[in-house]
This record gives C-alpha cells, sequence and structure tokens, in this order.
C-alpha cells in the first residue's frame, strides 16, 4: 500500500483522530469527547500562582471572547425625509435562500476606544478562524464548468498551496552570540548589531565537540607540540565554516536593491530552466489477507476500487467520517468508480451502512507503527532516499539564478476534506497524471521528463507569469500552480510590493474616509449603499465578497452580505452573524455612526431575509471606484493597510521600554492577536491547550521545587537567612503531597531517562562495531538515582537540604536570584498562551504585517527577531531586515 494514500493539499488537513468503539462500519461510536481535562488551579500557590486573567503592565488584556445570545429585531419607524435616497435602479433578482444553519449562540464581541486601536475609530470583533491569504478577495467571477482547451488566466493568481508551513510559527532559537562585523561597518550598524537582527545563525562548533570527546576518553596533550598540531587540525574545520558562510550570503539575490521592478503584465523572467512536477508513487495493492467488507463478508476488491476504500478507511477515526455530507459525498463517487472496477467476486456494493472499511484502517495503523518503532538510522536512510528522489524537482534556474520551488509535488489523490461547511466535501480527488499538466520553461531549452509514464498536456513559454507548472483540481474545477518558493525574488517582489501599496494608502485614505462619509446621506441610493459599504471595510476590515455559486459553500463578505447576516439593536448597534472565508463564523457586535445604523435600517425595507443588502453594489465596481483614488487601490488594501497601521500603533503603545525581552515579546503577540481579532484570524481552542498548559504548570511547579531546595540550601549553610523574608516564606502550592508526587515522577523521569540513555549507546557502541556496556553499568546508575531520590524523602518536613556539591552561601542567593527571574518568564510565557489560544497569529503575521514593523521594531527594543520570525520567514522577507530602527509604517 501507497504511503501517500492519506496525502491532500494544504487545505485537506485533517483532524486528530478519536478512537473509540466500533459501529457496523467501522466508525468510531459518538459516546464521549475523551478529553481528560486539567484543573487550570491545581498545584498552583497563591502568591506565585499564575494570574491568566490578570493584565500586566507589558501587556494590555487581549478582548475576551464570551457566548451571547442574538436579540430579536425590532420594528422601526420610517426614516426621515432627509435619509430617503431619490428612485434608483430596480433590485436585483431575490436569490435562492440560504442552506446556512442559524447559529443563536454566539461570542460576544469585546469593542475597544479608537484610541487603542488605530485612531480611525474602528471597533475590534472577536470571532472564529483562521487561515488567511491576502490574493484571497479579488474578484472573481461566477464559476462555469471548466474546458478543456481553456487557457490558464496570466493575472496573479493565488497560490493553492502554500509553501510556508507550521514551521512559520515556531521561531528559531538562536545559539550563538552574533558574528562581530569590521570596524568600518560597526559605526553605521552599531544599533542593528545590538540586536543581533542580519546575523546568521551559528551551528556549535565542531571542534568544541572534538575537544569534548578526547576529554572524554582520558587523553590529553602531552606537549605544547601536540596542542599545535590540534589547534592546525581545527583551522581547517574553522576556514570550511566561515566559507560555507561566505556561500550562501553570495547567493542571496538583493534583487530589493534595484531601481526598476518588473510590473503587472511584462517580463518576469529572460531564461526559466526546471526539472517539471514530482508525482507521487503509483499505488501499491494491500495484502491479499486484508480487505474492507460489506454486509460482513470479505470483498476482492481491484486495485483501483481498492485504493478509494483505502482513502476513507485512512479517515476512520476522524471527524470527517462522522459527516454526513462527507459520507454520502464519498459513497457516490466510490460507486462510480466501482461500476467502472466491480469486485472481482462479483459482489454488489449498494449500501454505504453495510460497508465495513476497518480491517483497511487497521492495517494502516499496524504500519504506522511499525514505521515508528524504526530506529534512528533507519528513518534517517528513508528520508535520505525519499530525498535523493525529490532533489531534481526542489529547484530552478531563473536568469542563471538558482532559486528554490515551493509546492514542487503534485498532490496525491484523496477524499477533498474543504474548509468548513463545504458542500463537496467527501468528494474523490483524482490522480493527476502527465497529460493533465501544462508545463511553463524557457524556449529553446530541453522539456523536462515526467517521472512517471504519460506526456505533458501542454508546454509553453510564457515570460508573464511567474508559474512553472498548472493543472486543473476535478472537483471545484480550480487551477493548481507550482510557484517559487516564499524566499524567491519574484515573491520577494510580490510581497514587498503589497506592502508598499498599503503603505502609500496612508497619503490618500482621509480624502476617501471624507467623501464615503459624505456620501452616506446621498439621495442615490447606489452610492449610499457603496459608502456605507466602503464603512465596513474600512471600519471593520471585512473582505469585499463576490457571489457564489450553488454547488459552492455559502460563504459571504461585505458585498455579498443579506439581511439576515446583520441585526440592528437600538441605539447606534449592529450585529454582524454569517460564515466568511472558509465557512469561519463572524459574529461582531459592534456601534457604529448613526447615519450608518440609519442606512442600515433603511436598506433592509421591504426585503426579506434572504434578499442581498447591498442590492446595488458588486465588488468590481467598488474596486474600480477605489481604484480613481489611487492607482492598483481594491479593498483588500484596506484590510492590509488597516491591519499594519493598527500593528504599529499598538506596539508603539503597548511596548515597555525598560521591560525584559519576555515582558516586549508579550507586548507583540498581544498588538498580533488585536490584528488577528481585526482580521477575524481566530480559531477554535487547539484539542492539546489543556495537556500543553498541565505540562507547563507542571515545569513551573519544578522551578518553585528547585527554588524551594535551593532556600533550604542555604538554610543548612547558615539558619539566620530563615528570617529573611526574601526567603522565608515558602512554596504555598508545594505542601507534603505535592512535593512527594512531583519526586515520584521525577524519580520516574530519570529512571526512564537512564534506561534510554544506555540503549542509545549500546547501539552506537555495535554500530561502530565494539562490544555493548554489561548491564551493571545501568544497574549501578539506578542504583544510584534511588539512593539520591531517598535522600530526598528524608529531607522532607525537615526544612533542610543537602546539594550534591558544596556551594558558597553567595552562589546560592545567585542561583536564587537567577530562578526568580526564570519563574517570572515562564509565568509571563504561560499567560501569553492562555491568552492567544482562540486566536491565530501566522496568518496576519504572514500575510498582512509589514515584515519591516517587525524588523525596525526588533532593532529598536534590542529582542532577537529569530525569536518571532521562523527560519522559513526570514527567507521569505530578507528584503524587509534592512531597514533601521527608526522605520515606520
Amino acid at each position: 500500500m501507497s504511503a501517500d494514500i492519506s496525502m491532500s493539499s494544504d487545505e485537506d488537513t485533517p483532524l486528530a483522530p478519536r478512537p473509540g468503539p466500533s459501529k457496523p462500519n467501522g466508525h468510531a461510536a459518538a459516546n464521549g469527547n475523551g478529553n481528560g481535562r486539567v484543573d487550570s488551579d491545581s498545584l498552583m500557590s497563591d502568591d506565585d500562582d499564575l494570574p491568566l486573567t490578570t493584565r500586566t503592565k507589558s501587556e494590555p488584556m487581549t478582548p475576551e471572547v464570551r457566548s451571547r445570545k442574538r436579540k430579536q429585531a425590532p420594528v422601526y419607524s420610517s426614516s426621515s425625509d432627509d435619509d430617503t435616497p431619490l428612485a434608483s435602479t430596480p433590485l436585483r433578482a431575490t436569490k435562492a435562500k440560504s442552506t446556512a444553519v442559524r447559529m443563536p449562540g454566539a461570542m460576544k464581541a469585546t469593542t475597544l476606544p479608537a484610541s487603542a486601536v488605530n485612531g480611525n475609530g474602528r471597533a475590534k470583533k472577536a470571532v472564529k478562524v483562521e487561515e488567511s491569504d491576502y490574493e484571497e478577495d479579488t474578484p472573481q467571477p461566477k464559476k462555469r464548468p471548466v474546458k478543456a482547451q481553456r487557457p490558464p488566466p496570466k493575472k496573479r493568481v493565488k497560490k493553492e498551496e502554500s509553501d510556508v508551513g507550521s514551521e512559520d510559527e515556531t521561531p528559531i532559537v538562536k545559539k550563538t552570540a552574533p558574528k562581530k562585523r569590521k570596524a568600518k561597518q560597526q559605526e553605521q550598524e552599531a544599533k542593528a548589531e545590538s540586536s543581533g537582527d542580519e546575523q546568521p545563525l551559528k551551528a556549535k562548533k565542531a571542534p568544541a565537540k572534538r575537544a569534548k570527546k578526547e576529554e572524554t576518553n582520558g587523553v590529553a596533550p602531552k606537549s605544547k607540540k601536540g596542542k599545535a598540531k590540534k589547534e592546525d587540525s581545527e583551522e581547517p574545520a574553522k576556514k570550511s565554516k566561515k566559507k560555507k558562510e561566505e556561500e550562501e550570503e553570495k547567493e542571496i539575490f538583493r534583487w530589493w536593491e534595484n531601481q526598476d521592478p518588473n510590473g503587472d503584465g511584462s517580463i518576469k523572467w529572460n531564461t526559466l530552466e526546471h526539472n517539471g512536477v514530482y508525482f507521487p508513487p503509483p499505488y501499491e495493492a494491500l495484502p491479499k489477507n486484508v480487505r474492507m467488507k460489506y454486509n460482513g463478508k470479505p470483498i476482492d476488491l481491484p486495485p483501483e476500487s481498492e485504493e478509494v476504500a483505502g482513502f476513507y478507511a485512512a479517515l476512520l477515526e476522524t471527524e470527517h467520517a462522522q459527516d454526513k455530507t462527507f459520507n454520502s459525498n464519498f459513497f457516490k463517487d466510490f460507486l462510480e468508480i466501482l461500476k467502472e472496477h466491480p469486485p472481482v467476486d462479483g459482489m454488489k456494493i449498494e449500501e454505504f451502512a453495510k460497508c465495513d472499511f476497518r480491517p483497511i484502517f487497521e492495517y494502516f495503523e499496524d504500519e504506522k507503527a511499525k514505521k515508528k518503532a524504526l530506529s534512528a538510522a533507519e528513518k534517517k536512510e528513508l528520508k535520505a532516499a525519499k530525498d535523493k528522489l525529490e532533489a531534481p524537482y526542489t529547484h530552478c534556474v531563473l536568469d542563471g539564478r538558482k532559486e528554490k520551488v515551493g509546492n514542487f509535488r503534485v498532490e496525491p489523490p484523496g477524499l477533498f476534506r474543504g474548509r468548513g461547511d463545504h458542500p463537496k466535501k467527501g468528494a474523490l480527488k483524482l490522480r493527476v497524471r502527465p497529460e493533465d499538466i501544462t508545463i511553463n520553461i524557457g524556449e529553446g531549452l530541453p522539456t523536462p521528463q515526467p517521472n512517471v509514464p504519460g506526456q505533458w498536456k501542454k508546454v509553453i513559454h510564457d515570460q508573464t507569469v511567474t508559474w512553472l507548472a498548472n493543472w486543473t483540481e476535478n472537483v471545484n474545477g480550480n487551477y493548481k500552480y507550482v510557484f517559487l518558493a516564499a524566499g524567491s525574488s519574484i515573491k520577494g517582489q510580490s510581497d514587498m510590493s503589497k506592502f508598499e501599496k498599503a503603505r502609500e494608502l496612508k497619503s490618500y485614505v482621509d480624502v476617501i474616509r471624507k467623501d464615503y462619509t459624505a456620501d452616506l446621506k446621498t439621495k442615490v441610493m447606489k452610492d449610499r449603499q457603496r459608502a456605507t459599504a466602503m464603512y465596513f471595510i474600512d471600519r471593520l476590515a471585512l473582505r469585499a465578497g463576490n457571489e457564489k455559486g450553488d454547488d459552492e459553500a455559502d460563504t459571504v463578505g461585505c458585498c455579498s452580505l443579506r439581511c439576515e447576516h446583520v441585526t440592528l439593536e437600538p441605539p447606534n448597534y449592529l450585529i454582524f452573524d454569517f460564515l466568511g472565508k472558509d465557512s469561519i463564523r463572524y459574529y461582531n457586535r459592534v456601534p457604529v455612526d448613526e447615519q450608518v445604523f440609519k442606512n442600515i435600517k433603511l436598506f433592509k425595507e421591504n426585503k426579506n431575509d434572504d434578499d442581498d443588502l447591498f442590492d446595488r453594489v458588486d465588488t468590481a465596481p467598488l474596486n474600480k471606484h477605489l481604484a480613481s483614488y489611487m492607482k492598483g487601490l481594491t479593498a483588500k488594501v484596506f484590510r492590509t493597510y488597516n491591519a499594519s497601521i493598527t500593528f504599529q500603533e499598538q506596539l508603539d503603545q503597548g511596548t515597555p521600554e525598560k521591560g525584559t525581552v519576555q515582558e516586549k515579546l508579550n507586548a507583540y503577540n498581544h498588538a498580533n492577536r488585536m490584528v488577528a481579532i481585526l482580521c477575524n484570524h481566530q480559531r477554535a481552542v487547539p484539542k492539546t491547550h489543556e495537556q500543553s498548559m498541565g505540562k507547563m504548570r507542571e515545569k513551573l511547579r519544578a522551578f518553585k521545587y528547585e527554588r524551594m531546595k535551593l532556600r533550604h540550601a542555604l538554610f543548612a549553610n547558615d539558619a539566620k537567612f530563615k528570617k529573611n523574608k526574601k526567603y522565608s516564606q515558602d512554596e504555598s502550592d508545594l505542601d507534603d503531597d505535592a512535593i512527594a508526587e512531583h519526586e515520584e515522577n521525577h524519580r520516574a523521569k530519570e529512571i526512564e531517562k537512564a534506561e534510554k540513555k544506555f540503549q542509545k549507546d549500546n547501539e552506537k557502541l555495535a554500530a561502530e562495531g565494539k562490544s555493548p556496556q554489561p548491564e551493571s553499568v545501568l544497574k549501578d546508575k539506578l542504583k544510584d538515582i534511588e539512593a539520591e531520590f531517598k535522600k530526598l524523602k528524608k529531607e522532607r518536613g525537615t526544612g533542610k537540604h543537602e546539594l550534591k556539591r558544596e556551594r558558597a552561601t553567595e552562589k546560592i542567593e545567585d542561583a536564587i536570584d537567577k530562578l526568580e527571574e526564570k519563574i517570572k518568564t515562564f509565568k509571563l510565557q504561560m499567560e501569553d498562551r492562555e491568552a492567544g489560544k482562540e486566536v491565530a497569529l501566522g496568518t496576519s503575521k504572514i500575510n498582512y504585517l509589514d515584515p519591516r514593523i517587525t524588523a525596525a521594531w526588533c532593532k529598536k527594543h534590542e529582542v532577537p527577531i529569530e525569536k518571532i520570525f521562523s527560519k522559513t520567514l526570514l527567507a521569505k522577507f530578507p528584503w524587509a531586515m534592512e531597514v533601521d530602527d527608526g522605520w515606520k509604517f
């Protein structure tokens, strides 16, 4: 069976499996959630307990999210004469009534003062989730069935598969101090150097490791001559490392220093050479003894049908397999496959309820366990073999430069999962073959050969587009593209242009706001509706929205809002409740200007709930109107502008000048959260959040236990410290039971650690052809651990502790002070983790926040940028690292 059966594109990320009792078709019975909740107040002290709901000076509190019942819309009298527009065009034809389910329970949105946001009076919103992309607000026409010969559009398109993975939200750890620059550069870059922003990360020195190894083997240099020889052997390693760093720096193409970047529709490249795309391996049939069952009997399926059954079996313990729409769409497509490739034994499959996919699921689980049990060397060998196969496709040559390709892998076949309540979830994604793919390559260059049998659909030489290959997926008829990686020069130019366009809006925004505010009272209904829509797009950062087809998810934006989505609440509140992009619910109760409130009341008159609220406004005319103010201005530019300007102002207001690095990071994350709430980048609380917080509470208790033992050691050295208020107070959340539990848990971990180390050392010795250590070595180590914890048990309640090695009183005091600082920092980290559990920070950080804001902030406040940007983001935004500490959006 191929390992790729459960792979899919980025939008199809599976949910975590939930094992449970089996139903007839192998589904887990939905009779519990299996979540063991950890009491957030357990084992925490009164004085040192982490106040997760308490605001610190370094971080204003993030708006709280609560459930709220929706009030019934009251009946109003007609508006005054001056609010009645002149006769205009008739209403658009009423659309079919939405099938979206009403949601009576909702989250209460907390509105911040205008001064706390960005100075334009916008109210923030507290809503749900995530995964947004700047490109997705581009107006799209209503989709039609895909024709076989339709050429791909040349305009800029949204990348269907992002090459920025989960690593983006995981900052890398800087291991060494920044490298010193030459004397000529020190004066100019002193401030930048202090934060280490522009320095390459360094690995641990190889010579140090070698020295350590020699020391442990008891081999010491006997003379100066020997020492000199050792230094000589280290010298090539140092030179090699330095040379490698210099070569890496030379490889970076500093495109942002060019004064004449290519614009839209112009030539994007002169030469482009690549090896095409990497196709997934062909399907491997299951063993003969692994068969799905129908009505309790095993079925002999041909490989084509068996592969599709395997797609569903792989998702058996996920929430997808409990979804009626998902199951219905899957079974419909499965029956179509069975018509072409019926069971070998002639059995007819007619009812989904009689299908049992669990035998295949259990086989997959066994294979997964076997793979997990492989040794590190075996896993490394498999990865090396995989990397070798993919190596030719990871890079291309663009204008003579080697550039990294982003999503070079063709999506394997599988089941479409979509996002939110997509009507086509569960549909079968067919295997993509070379005959489906168009290749874009430089003219006169050799055409790449596919790594599977077949010929390309078409080979073109279009220098006005930046994609390397494309094809049309069968479920939604959307184009899929292969682009260069996020850190490529072409993508970097696009990113920089996007943020510069948003920054340019600063010069026009006051005039635009003045004009649409005046148009809120115009007698022309079309202009009044457009002005009201612009108010929402600007103040609430709503997406523009486009009309959807009947076979698409019922998601809306500003221009496609229906009357049912907006409720009036006197005197001046509007309640928004609709499904936004990716079927993520947007709920916001927000105060608006009095005239806006009157307009919405007027727009809703004599309309049904499923009628358009803005029946005379479309995205395309709205963007055309905005472009009359500034070239290239669209509704989505407002979203980027408001996100970045809000972020800049939140950082300026909330960053403590003399705070610790962690306090400054908390202020940064708070500003990021405010933007995420503004842009509706919220998420459901991660399933592992409570478990993660529980581990953090355990770690905090370990810090406090260590502090307690250091205090007791101090008392054993000098009893006078018992009267010192700084050391006299006990840890209130560490009673005798808590101490005993902690010591027992720590003992178990130490034993497990010793056993793993013993096993790993023996594996290493065996690989080197040496004899393994005898069991007595492990027994001696375990004996030492038991003796240590017996000593700790005797010390309970005595108020004294004997350290493993003697330390001076001053050293113990210093250790306690360092531990105090560590506990304070860790509490801030816990507070930050709890505050961000319902907010997705990565989407706004990648797509909506100008990275130059972060780079300048890090330099100004001496915060290592590696604590905020991952290695992937640093590679994506090299142009942003050039700014000085005084740069402002």
